[in-house]
């Protein structure tokens, strides 16, 4: 198998690589976030292992941009991080299997064995696109009629998020749990404020308005009003 290993310890990373190797599968590490993502996604794998807690990019965030971009090779996580929400979250972002640091080496391999077993993914889309409206999930970059629009990191997020339901009315309640990582309502403004800044960023000078309020609902990005 071939396999991307995502650690930034380099004792962990030579560890791993050193027992799959003896196994028999070719290992490559990236050790950030932002090159396990870029080769995550432009390059041919069996398996992606990837750890939580990295530079530039953490775990999650890495593992929902590859799916969010159609990326279907299999994940295993790789953590220190072992509550049930810190597990809850990794299979939630998209990864087929969540295993703990530390760990015995016979069952990460076991584990790797199973994985292997899943149909190989197809190369990914890494772009978002509605009418206009367009995102690179690997550079953040967002555009709407070729011009660039320059986001803050919890406006990109929430961007990302309507487009990924574009269409769908979307509740507050949603965002705040996957935007915001809120599982109670903080009795605030804080989604409605967002929302206002974002639509004044995306919407500024188009004819057509994007981010829709729907009424007693929630909020609909649409590709026509």
């Amino acid at each position: 198998m071939r396999i991307l290993l995502v650690e930034d310890d380099a004792e962990t990373a030579a560890y791993v690589r050193q027992g799959l190797r003896e196994a028999g599968h070719q290992v490559i590490v990236a050790t950030d976030g932002r090159d396990g993502l870029v080769r995550g996604a432009a390059e041919d794998w069996d398996l992606l292992i990837v750890d939580r807690m990295l530079p530039g990019l953490d775990g999650i965030g890495l593992v929902r941009t590859l799916r969010g971009g159609g990326v279907l090779w299999p994940v295993l996580i790789l953590t220190t991080l072992g509550g049930i929400d810190d597990r809850v979250a990794g299979l939630d972002a998209g990864a087929d299997d969540y295993l703990i640091k530390p760990f015995a080496f016979s069952e990460l391999a076991a584990r790797v064995t199973a994985l292997g077993r899943r149909p190989r993914g197809a190369l990914p889309e890494t772009r978002l696109r509605v009418a206009d409206l367009e995102v690179d999930l690997i550079t953040r970059a967002v555009k709407r009629g070729g011009e660039t629009i320059e986001l803050q990191p919890r406006e990109y997020r929430l961007l990302e998020f309507l487009m990924r339901h574009a269409g769908q009315v979307v509740t507050r309640t949603m965002l705040l749990e996957r935007v915001w990582d809120l599982n109670f309502d903080p009795r605030t403004n804080v989604v409605e404020s967002h929302i206002s800044r974002l639509r004044a960023k995306i919407d500024r000078g188009a004819d057509l308005t994007m981010i829709q309020t729907v009424r007693g609902a929630g909020y609909c990005l649409r590709a026509n009003s």
